[in-house]
Formats: structure tokens, C-alpha cells, sequence
């Protein structure tokens, strides 16, 4: 007798506001409950079927890109972990916060954050972290090792996350536009994106502030916000609550100004930083 397995996705449970510490027997019973309740029916429907139809052998360059949403991945492993959160299927869903996972290792890992686990330590000056590659990135500061070059200039990083914010300072061209408003972006997926924001539909609410957003990965990082969670930390331990301030962040380290005055030439690393500087020559106040 032959079983078929089939994939399944785990029960996402909408949670009170958090007040306080999660325990850490409380999340983990509460871990894997009902994993076997679909609660997201027919999500993506369409992107589903898209995907399925995908061919199996790479396209341009050896690359495999998501017929759904454009994305392009270098590894066929990869590239099938990203097609599960089309399908919605065999994807892991944390019930704190609602993030998936493709993984049950990395679903497990990502628990630390509500749990508060921190079980990597650096022997240098004992600051404690969550994933292993965030304590390799944090020894480089004490080592002075900078493995990130860039090709261009020669300038060299800590982070890789890093080397690419400061690579795009060197490409010029964004051969994906917006027919609306005129933006140019590097990929098709970053322009898909954005012409969302076009539509005025924002159709993912918060349940505990009622804010909307026009993506579902935007309402997640923002529940963090409400679940006093960040997640997402540099290299010099100082942690954020979504991908965009840890990447604002960055450019200290970096020396990145992405925001420049059309007056004069001076660079910003933050927009509102720009914003309060061209009032200077615009005299227009607040």
C-alpha cells in the first residue's frame, strides 16, 4: 500500500497584543498547532498554476525566474522554495506572527525571536545573537576583515548586504520603468511591486490598528511593530523591526548618501534628511 504525502501548510492564529516576555513553553506548544488546517484557501490561485507550469530547465544565463512575480533565482533549490509561497503548499507558518517558512529548521530558528533565545555569543565582548551568520558578521569587527570588494572601485565591506547597497550606486541604467509616475527600478519584480502602489487597493488590515497595506510581507513586518519583535539585525548588533530601517541603517556603515539635492549636489542617507535640507534653498517650511 502506497501513502501519498501530501504538503501542507500550518494553521496562521490571529494573537492578542503583547503586553509582555513570550514564555518560551507557551510558543513552543503552541509551535505546530493544527498543522494540518489550511486556513489561506485558494491563495493565489492563478500564481499557483503559473508557477506549476514554470519549466524545469534554466532560462537566461542559467537563471530561473518566477513566471508569477519575476523573480530570478541562480539555484533550481532556491528557485523551488520560492514557488511554495505562490502555492501556498508545504510552507511552514509561524503563529506569533504569521511569517512562512519553506523550512521547518528555519521556522524553528525564526521562534528565537518571540522566545527571545539568543544562544550565539560572542567571545570578544559577549554580545549574545539569533542566527549564527549575524555573530560571523559581528566578529569581523573585532577581526577588521572586510571580504566584500567591490568590483568597481575597490571598496571593501563587512556585510554583503552592504557591497550591494553600495554596488547600486554604480548602476546608472533601471531598464524596468513605471509607465505612471516614471521610476525606473532594476528588476520586473521590485516594478511589479511598486505598481500596486498605484492601484490604491490595500487589501492586508491589521487586526489590532486596522492600518492597511497594499502587500501581505508588509503587514507582517509590521505586526512585529505591535509584537515588539526585530528581527532584522546588522552586524554592529543593533536590530530593527523591518528589512527597510535595517537597510537605511546600513548606509552609516556604508557611507551610502542614496538621496541627493538637485540644488547643490549633497548626498543624504535618509530621505527626510533631503527633505529638510532643500528647504534651505526652496524656503518653503514645514
Amino acid at each position: 500500500m502506497e501513502i501519498k504525502k501530501e504538503p501542507y501548510r500550518i494553521k496562521v492564529e490571529a494573537t492578542k497584543k503583547q503586553t509582555g516576555p513570550v514564555k518560551v513553553n507557551e510558543v513552543r506548544r503552541n509551535h505546530f498547532k493544527n498543522p494540518r488546517n489550511i486556513t489561506k484557501e485558494n491563495k493565489n490561485a492563478d500564481a499557483s498554476q503559473t508557477v506549476h507550469r514554470q519549466g524545469q530547465k534554466p532560462g537566461v544565463n542559467g537563471h530561473y525566474t518566477c513566471s508569477a512575480c519575476g523573480k530570478i533565482y541562480k539555484h533550481k533549490s532556491g528557485f523551488y522554495r520560492h514557488k511554495r509561497f505562490h502555492t501556498g503548499k508545504g510552507l511552514f507558518t509561524c503563529t506569533q506572527c504569521g511569517k512562512d517558512f519553506p523550512e521547518k529548521g528555519k521556522l524553528d530558528i525564526h521562534m528565537r525571536i518571540h522566545t527571545g533565545e539568543r544562544p550565539l555569543t560572542c567571545a570578544q565582548c559577549g554580545q549574545s545573537f539569533i542566527h549564527k551568520p549575524d555573530l560571523t558578521r559581528h566578529m569581523r569587527i573585532h577581526t577588521g576583515e572586510r571580504p566584500y570588494t567591490c568590483t568597481q572601485c575597490g571598496k571593501s565591506f563587512i556585510d554583503p548586504s552592504c557591497l550591494k547597497a553600495h554596488s547600486n550606486k554604480h548602476i546608472e541604467e533601471k531598464p524596468f520603468t513605471c509607465a505612471q509616475c516614471g521610476k525606473g527600478f532594476l528588476y520586473q519584480f521590485i516594478l511589479n511591486n511598486h505598481l500596486l502602489s498605484h492601484s490604491g487597493v490595500k487589501p492586508f488590515s491589521c487586526h489590532q490598528c486596522d492600518k492597511t497595506f497594499v502587500l501581505e510581507k508588509r503587514l507582517k513586518e509590521h505586526l512585529q511593530v505591535h509584537a515588539a519583535v526585530k528581527p532584522h539585525v546588522c552586524f554592529c548588533g543593533k536590530s530593527f523591526t523591518i528589512m527597510n530601517r535595517l537597510q537605511d541603517h546600513q548606509r552609516i556603515h556604508t557611507g551610502e548618501g542614496p538621496y541627493k539635492c538637485s540644488h547643490c549636489g549633497k548626498s543624504f542617507i535618509y530621505f527626510k534628511s533631503l527633505k529638510t535640507h532643500e528647504r534651505n534653498h526652496t524656503g518653503k517650511k514645514p
